[in-house]
């Protein structure tokens, strides 16, 4: 957990100082990107000191850690806004707290992570198991060229492609997206096309991995032993085969699902989706940085949060491990 914390304190020292201080060496003002071009000096000079922009590098550091835990005050001469903890400040264009725009799009992207890693894993492992006990066959052959397509496809082009054919086409979904609160079934129309089409992409990787690493377990010496007992072929490949398969595949189960609850970047912005990916699509064309660092330390905090877990279920799946 010590080492979760230092991780997490590191990127955010190595965030803030990409996007508050590499800018303010290259001559960006961020009071500018706050209030304009346009602004008369006395306007910036009043969000400059709003926003402590005048104070030392680490002081300003200390205060963004602090407005995470316990909350800060912006003081513009005698007027003060506090922003409740966790603040993340306030965003350049809309003004408005980044917090909630981040509790806002959270759902949308936890929604759409947690449906494709369900259809991707199911599809993606049962694949690659059928495919390493019926090696060769027609139905290894197939499945193995649908996995490379779908490793090589890119998602906006299965994206646009499904949107042309099940939406605009035939009218057989919405991808109007509802609240799952809002509208439970309008929110499971809007997702299943995402869904898939990010599945589609996943599920050709674990495919392939599982079919790879199936392979190597089965000419081991302990399934051979197995087998010797006169144990039956599912409770060989059930019981003792599966088990070794899992562990490179929640190794890339931790890494890929924290960078996907980071951001579906592509597939948000294909399908309008509003997440966190196009939460920092806009916000990175609009130059508000306040809400481009928030979403990068959310993304941060899914992909150490993943790993751990990942590094929890590993005991669980193989007793030899050990956490200390």
């Amino acid at each position: 957990m010590f080492a979760v914390v230092v991780m997490l304190l590191v990127v955010t020292l190595t965030t803030f100082a990409i996007f508050f201080v590499i800018p303010k060496w290259a001559g960006a003002d961020p009071a500018l990107l706050f209030v304009g071009k346009q602004a008369d000096p006395a306007a910036i000079e009043g969000i400059r000191q709003k926003l402590s922009l005048g104070d030392p590098v680490l002081v300003q550091f200390w205060h963004f850690v602090q407005g995470l835990f316990v909350g800060r005050d912006y003081a513009n001469g005698t007027d003060v806004t506090h922003c409740p903890a966790p603040c993340f400040g306030y965003s350049f264009r809309t003004e408005q707290a980044v917090w909630p725009q981040l509790t806002d799009a959270m759902p949308v992207t936890l929604s759409l992570a947690a449906g494709a890693c369900l259809l991707w894993l199911v599809g993606g492992i049962t694949t690659g198991v059928v495919s390493a006990l019926r090696r060769g066959t027609l139905w290894d052959r197939s499945a193995m060229t649908v996995a490379l397509a779908g490793v090589s496809l890119p998602i906006y082009f299965t994206g646009l492609l499904s949107l042309a054919i099940f939406s605009y086409s035939l009218k057989w979904v919405n991808v109007d997206y509802k609240g799952l609160g809002d509208d439970p079934a309008m929110w499971f129309e809007s997702l299943i096309l995402p869904w898939i089409t990010l599945a589609f992409l996943y599920a050709a990787m674990y495919a392939r991995l599982t079919r790879a690493t199936m392979l190597e377990i089965m000419g081991e010496d302990y399934i051979r032993t197995a087998r010797a007992k006169g144990l039956r072929e599912r409770v060989v490949i059930g019981r003792h085969a599966m088990r070794s398969t899992w562990t490179p595949v929640l190794t890339l189960l931790g890494l890929d699902l924290g960078a996907l609850l980071g951001g579906a970047v592509l597939t948000e912005t294909t399908y309008n989706l509003p997440g966190l990916g196009r939460l920092a699509v806009n916000a990175i064309t609009e130059k508000d940085l306040p809400v481009i660092l928030g979403v990068t330390l959310i993304a941060a905090v899914f992909i150490v949060v993943a790993n751990l877990v990942v590094d929890l279920l590993y005991a669980v799946i193989d007793p030899r491990v050990r956490l200390g």
